[in-house]
């Protein structure tokens, strides 16, 4: 195929297949021009950073320079299929302003300096803090995109050897109530499902989750079971027309922040219908009766009130559900980063409890992420859980901790729960926190309340290193600039969104004197002199592959297990999922098969948390609740969102992703492909009130909150009325312009506002008041100021009914 051919064609041809049937191999590839398969030194594996789907496929090397890619036809994830970031996303690695020295603040300036400078000052105001305040005046905030060895080494170093509580990763902005839901219900994190329930379910729920843009070779699995014969249904909950809606058996458009309110309809009417798996269910779980009682006020007429879609909808969405034979559900953003996200997410696992749905060929969770890594993070302790998902309130996990890093017990801080992202910039807003060190994200776009997020970390006080394979953003404030290296340029595993875990092995050298994230927290640990009880050095590897060993053994006889993985056994062929172990030494595709879980009190990896108030459940009352290790299920009343519309802001704004970009285009903004492409940011209106607000498309917006303004381009789409979108990506850099003016925001998040779920502390990106008007005709005339006189309805769901 063409480069035009897979920017416009994203999906590509269809392989048609039918229910139980194996998904039929495609491999896409592209070659960088003038470059034939003939002329390929050599095929190097690796697998997407760039998303969470765990696409597979080879680097091209040549000259020792990548050229191409192409994908992996034996791959579990992909069968050789390949999306447009996979496609033409190794050209940022080779962009000319990569990050090549370390760069030092002198006299208000970045200029280079040698490594040993650098590390010399981080090494040194760090052990300044720790003489001067202690371990509490430090922290680590890092990504969703580096290697699984890394995350480990990171939070080996920040909680065995630092001590600091306060460690994060970005996961906290796209995955922290995946991980929560999953804990709150089965007492562990992990993926349920797999990618392979999509080959056997006969209807797919997609809840809050744009697959087409966001996983886009899922979405070709998906496209191809509907092309084939027994095509299963689907349901679609988004407010917006996407593609996933147009190929929809049933779309649900709610307004923003009453996805608890939708899902509660839809456990009512699956009981109404007599659709439970009673006996299932006593067997397996705790806490029908309340759910039962919660949900029996919320009608599909009471609910369409609330959400503003009709009774009958949700009438036929929950009779596919509960008529299914295999349901796959998927939940992401749409349900992640709104009001009330963790009690949403939860509901959509109690569906599947009270169908028996779990643990069988097309009877799946995924309850998904956003970034490559993001699972490793979580699995290795990078982001505030405990490695290994262990629990922080049980002193034999600390303990069992401490024997695996060879320290005592009292040196991993434990007494209050970690730090998550939005208290950790909060911590450094009052000064309590005064060193921040930032690897591999770019907090200063991708953050809510970008004015707020500028001054924080713009203090004076503030030591911040930021590690990184570009000067972002963020980068541009720091004190510190370490220059890191990319996958393809070191050596790697890593974890997708269904726990197949990949091996990414090194293609060509970094460039100038960038080191990989593991040579960076490795050289830092061994400058600091950080050691374990015996005196030893604490980090004990120095290599990848010692590092991957000795998680291997951190993960042993946990629900992560990796103990019977190897860089051998993941080298060539396909993906593997954890837990892989002597007993099950080709992985696991399926958790809880039989309805064994991770939840009883001893094994579990949290007791877990009130869903309205986030409040941790104590020890004796989870074991009185779970005493057999059962899944819990958890009922939640609909509240309303806390910033809802009014006079001045009529409208509601979300955000999101689209297809050809990833996160703040650090990367893909230097993809010529995928650059031109979506080259700004947009904003999506619906044609009433595109009408209401006399705009047309092309015409130049101003969008509003009470936090800033982004001015955009419209487009008038099918997106529901009273609902405004615009994506996330858009900082204040451009591949064209260099460093763009602030002036006049592009950034969505000058929009959104500093608030996060109660359970989770996943910021809430898409319940934002706003308003907007035309700035400017499509063809540049001014328009004229507005006169505010005119303003749409105020769109205000009721809760009357819905509430105890």
């Amino acid at each position: 195929m063409t480069t035009e051919d897979r920017i416009v064609d994203v999906w590509g041809d269809r392989t048609p297949y039918s229910r139980g049937g194996a998904w039929p191999v495609r491999v896409d590839a592209h070659l960088a021009s003038g470059v034939g398969p003939g002329d390929v030194d050599r095929w190097v594996q690796t697998a997407s950073t760039l998303h969470s789907n765990g696409d597979a496929f080879d680097v091209a090397v040549r000259d020792g320079r990548m050229v191409g890619v192409r994908g992996r036809a034996d791959d579990r994830v992909n069968r050789g299929r390949l999306g447009p970031k996979d496609l033409y996303g190794w050209q940022a690695i080779q962009s000319p302003d990569r990050l090549t020295r370390p760069l030092v603040r002198r006299d208000g300036r970045l200029v280079e300096c040698s490594w040993d400078e650098a590390m010399d000052a981080v090494v040194g105001r760090t052990q300044q803090l720790l003489d001067e305040q202690g371990p509490s005046a430090i922290g680590f905030y890092t990504t969703g995109q580096l290697f699984l060895e890394e995350y480990y080494t990171l939070a080996l170093v920040a909680h065995g050897g630092i001590r600091t509580n306060h460690v994060d990763g970005n996961t906290r902005l796209c995955t922290a109530t995946a991980a929560e839901a999953l804990k709150e219900t089965f007492g562990s994190d992990g993926q349920p499902g797999s990618y392979t329930d999509v080959d056997h379910a006969d209807v797919i729920a997609l809840f809050g989750h744009n697959v087409a843009e966001t996983q886009t070779v899922l979405w070709m699995r998906i496209l191809d079971r509907l092309a084939g014969d027994d095509p299963p249904a689907v349901i679609c909950v988004d407010p917006r027309t996407t593609p996933v809606a147009g190929a929809a058996t049933v779309h649900l458009a709610p307004r923003p922040g009453t996805n608890v309110a939708l899902m509660n309809a839809l456990l009512h009417q699956v009981i109404a219908d007599g659709h439970v798996d009673e006996e299932w269910l006593s067997a397996h779980t705790v806490g029908y009766a309340d759910l039962e009682q919660t949900v029996a006020r919320y009608t599909p007429e009471v609910v369409s009130t609330i959400c503003d879609v009709p009774a009958a909808d949700i009438r036929t969405a929950a009779r596919l559900i509960g008529e299914a034979e295999a349901l796959l559900s998927t939940v992401l953003q749409g349900f992640y980063q709104s009001h009330q996200a963790t009690a949403a997410a939860v509901q959509v696992n109690n569906l599947h409890l009270l169908r028996g749905m779990i643990g069988r060929p097309g009877c799946g969770i995924l309850q998904l992420n956003g970034q490559p890594t993001a699972q490793n993070t979580r699995e290795c302790g990078a982001d505030g859980d405990m490695a290994g998902f262990r629990n922080w309130s049980n002193q034999s996990h600390v303990e069992d901790l401490a024997r695996v890093w060879n320290v005592e017990s009292k040196q991993i801080p434990h007494a209050t729960p970690p730090t998550h992202a939005m208290q950790i910039m909060r911590y450094v807003e009052d000064g309590s926190i005064r060193m921040l060190w930032v690897s591999g994200t770019n907090p200063v776009v991708s953050m809510p309340e970008l004015a707020r997020m500028r001054s924080v970390l713009s203090q004076e006080r503030l030591f911040l290193v930021v590690q990184d394979i570009f000067l972002t953003e963020t980068a541009q404030l720091a004190d510190v600039v370490l220059p890191a290296a990319a996958w393809g340029e070191k050596t790697g595993a890593f974890t997708n969104a269904d726990r197949t875990v990949h091996l990414s092995e090194k293609a060509v050298d970094p460039p100038g004197e960038a080191r990989s994230d593991l040579d960076i927290f490795v050289d830092f640990a061994r400058r600091m002199g950080l050691q374990d009880k015996d005196g030893q050095p604490l980090v004990s590897w120095s290599t990848p592959e010692e590092a991957f060993d000795a998680w291997r053994e951190c993960s042993r006889g946990r629900p992560c297990d990796y103990s019977g993985l190897s860089y051998e056994k993941l080298r060539g062929g396909s993906g593997i999922q954890w837990p892989c172990t002597d007993e099950a030494p080709d992985g696991t595709e399926r958790l809880y098969a039989g309805g064994a879980f991770w939840a009883s009190p001893d094994d579990c990896e949290t007791y877990g948390r009130d869903l309205e108030t986030g409040a941790p459940v104590e020890e004796q009352e989870y074991r009185a609740l779970n005493p057999f290790g059962r899944a819990v299920i958890k009922a939640s009343d609909y509240r309303p969102p806390h910033e809802m519309p009014d006079e001045q802001h009529p409208l509601q704004l979300i955000t999101g992703r689209t297809v050809y970009h990833f996160h703040t285009r650090t990367r893909t903004g230097r993809v010529p492909e995928l650059q031109s492409a979506a080259p700004d940011v947009w904003v999506e209106v619906s044609v009433s009130d595109a009408e209401t607000f006399g705009l047309r498309e092309g015409d130049l917006a101003e969008v509003a909150t009470p936090r800033g303004e982004v001015r955009a381009r419209v487009r008038v789409s099918g997106i529901r009325p009273g609902v405004v979108f615009l994506p996330f990506h858009y900082g204040y850099w451009d591949t064209a312009e260099g460093w763009r003016p602030e002036e006049h925001g592009r950034a969505a998040n000058e929009l959104t506002a500093t608030d996060w779920d109660p359970a989770s502390k996943q910021p809430i990106f898409k319940t934002a008041a706003c308003t907007v008007r035309k700035v400017a005709d499509g063809d540049g005339t001014p328009s004229p100021a507005p006169d505010n006189t005119a303003s749409a309805p105020v769109r205000v769901a009721s809760a009357e009914g819905a509430q105890r």
